[in-house]
């Protein structure tokens, strides 16, 4: 890895060396997935263009749709007045970045009130995740 540029001392990463980064759809502004990035995961995705996260999971890097084909071009990278969020602007490849086979992570809403509200599954599955995680 080459050396660490100036700019990755203005973020602030947490006590594991982490920071969320928010990935939101560039066209609609739709928020799709929350994950968490190291400096190198970052680094690597303003390099290459595309989306490279932190796999807490997995402890290793996860370059998102290395599995799924379903990657996602940076079109920008904003940096939040605490400097400890990130927010990236992407194109989301094959129009799905859950898991689930979903457009989006956030395909729950809570409706109703009070002690009676429940999350109701909004979002169709677009695609069988067996047939993405083959």
């Amino acid at each position: 890895m080459t050396s660490t540029p100036a700019w990755i001392a203005d973020v602030k990463f947490d006590d594991n060396g982490l920071i969320p980064a928010i990935a939101q759809d560039a066209k609609s502004g739709r928020v799709l997935m929350v994950a968490w990035m190291n400096a190198q995961s970052l680094q690597e995705t303003v390099r290459s263009g595309n989306a490279v996260y932190w796999s807490r999971s997995r402890q290793k890097l996860w370059r998102k749709g290395e599995a799924s084909g379903h990657t996602q071009r940076v079109h920008e990278i904003r940096l939040d007045c605490d400097a400890d969020v990130l927010l990236l602007s992407v194109t989301q490849e094959g129009g799905i970045a859950c898991h689930t086979g979903r457009e989006s992570c956030f395909y729950r809403q809570l409706e109703g009130h009070g002690d009676d509200a429940q999350w109701v599954s909004t979002d169709p599955v677009l695609k069988d995740p067996d047939l993405i995680y083959k």
